[in-house]
């Protein structure tokens, strides 16, 4: 059996949830590999890919043996299903599926199901089957009512940043987004909240956490002194501790200040030396996140795709120094793109918009009036996305060419690039 062919035939976004009773089912009739299974549980608006890589390495640099559950991937499937950071074989997930499938079939929701369930569950057995310690564990969408939020006790629940994202799904409010995502709090269960949220939805995540008795921390911003930020990463000191990121901006120190709370928590369990803690900040890569591709010229993959996304890249675009930058930027019709766009214009001197790279993508066209409206200069272009960007890296090679908008258009370049 292709597994990936099977998963499939399965809906991508299925019928809607009112609770976790479809999730519980399909993993109770697989055995409930959760329950032989640790968690650390990680829902956000951004920066939950960023930290699950980085407590994925820390673990892994501590001796125990990790699962990585994440969505979506960037370069294969097999990305989303990792231990100690190598991806699930394909014929390791043919067989699994070829092995669950009798089950699936038997399931009296099969209709119902997703491709995310599905794929959830088949990760669990893995992850139970091959002795995992601990598994990090990304929430797909929101927290409440995503099928991750089945696990009953993690070590630590951990939230990034929030902002607004899939408000058709989670709510138009940053207070109604944080009480999704504050779903992943679960009873006696510590939690992690990134430094910086929004008060209003601050405010949401104190009330959630006191409900459910767990103890809530933020780092404290004013520990933390960065005495280095550039394209190679960060160097920064934290409550006297030196640590470093491999991953370029300020976002990511913020990040690797919410691992180390996290690992904090998660000690009686699952104790780590200080040494793998700073060894795996420094390690951990993501593709898509602030990526260098070249150097010369400077070219930059980033999968912002939503404006809490955008202000991080942007923070980073000024410390360019004022370079010329030219953005291949493409973006899903579900997001805001008027606002994620605003926040690079000052920083971006064209725009060059494309589409073709997702079956959801704006229209090149359209995202170019966005970027107009918003007071961007917007080139369209016929060429190929991939020639398109060697264009303009062959014609302004002392400028800075970024490709930005979407994880999907990371994707798609990752795929088709010689970088």
């Amino acid at each position: 059996m292709d597994a990936i062919s099977y998963i499939s035939t399965f809906s991508r976004f299925g019928k809607p949830v009112r609770d976790l009773s479809r999730i519980s089912a399909l993993l109770s009739a697989v055995g409930s590999p959760q329950e032989g299974l640790r968690f650390i549980h990680i829902a956000g608006t951004n920066g939950k890919g960023s930290i699950a890589q980085m407590l994925s390495e820390v673990l892994v640099s501590a001796g125990y043996r990790t699962g990585l559950f994440t969505s979506p991937y960037i370069i294969t499937f097999y990305d989303r299903i990792r231990i100690n950071n190598e991806n699930i074989h394909k014929e390791e997930l043919d067989a699994l599926l070829e092995e669950l499938s009798p089950v699936l079939e038997a399931f009296p929701r099969r209709d119902e199901l997703t491709q995310f369930e599905v794929t959830q569950a088949a990760a669990f057995v893995w992850f139970l089957r091959q002795g995992c310690d601990a598994v990090v564990l990304e929430a797909g969408l929101g927290g409440l009512l995503d099928s991750t939020n089945v696990i009953k006790a993690p070590l630590c629940s951990v939230i990034g940043s929030i902002g607004l994202d899939h408000t058709a799904i989670l709510g138009g409010t940053l207070e109604e987004i944080a009480y999704q995502k504050a779903g992943i709090i679960k009873e006696g269960c510590p939690c992690v909240l990134s430094a910086g949220a929004p008060e209003e939805a601050l405010r949401v995540f104190r009330e959630q956490a006191a409900l459910k008795r767990s103890e809530l921390v933020i780092p404290d911003i004013s520990a933390c002194t960065v005495t280095r930020s550039d394209i190679t990463g960060s160097e920064f000191t934290y409550l006297g501790k030196r640590y470093e990121t491999a991953m370029a901006g300020l976002h990511q120190v913020s990040n690797a200040l919410t691992v180390i709370e996290a690992l904090r928590l998660t000690a009686p369990a699952l104790p780590v030396p200080e040494e793998d803690i700073a060894r795996g900040i420094a390690r951990a890569r993501l593709f898509g996140r602030v990526e260098i591709l070249s150097r010369s010229p400077l070219t930059i993959l980033d999968g912002s795709h939503n404006p809490d996304g955008t202000r991080a890249l942007a923070s980073f675009l000024q410390g360019l120094g004022g370079s010329t930058v030219r953005a291949v930027i493409g973006m899903h019709s579900d997001k805001n793109a008027a606002e994620a766009v605003s926040n690079l214009v000052p920083y971006v001197t064209e725009f060059y918009p494309v589409s073709g790279f997702s079956d959801r993508d704006y229209p090149a066209d359209s995202l170019a009036d966005i970027i107009r409206s918003a007071g961007g200069a917007a080139v369209l272009s016929d060429a190929p996305i991939p020639d398109l960007i060697q264009s303009l890296r062959a014609a302004h090679p002392n400028d800075t060419v970024l490709i930005c908008g979407s994880l999907y258009l990371v994707s798609y370049i990752k795929d088709r690039s010689a970088f």
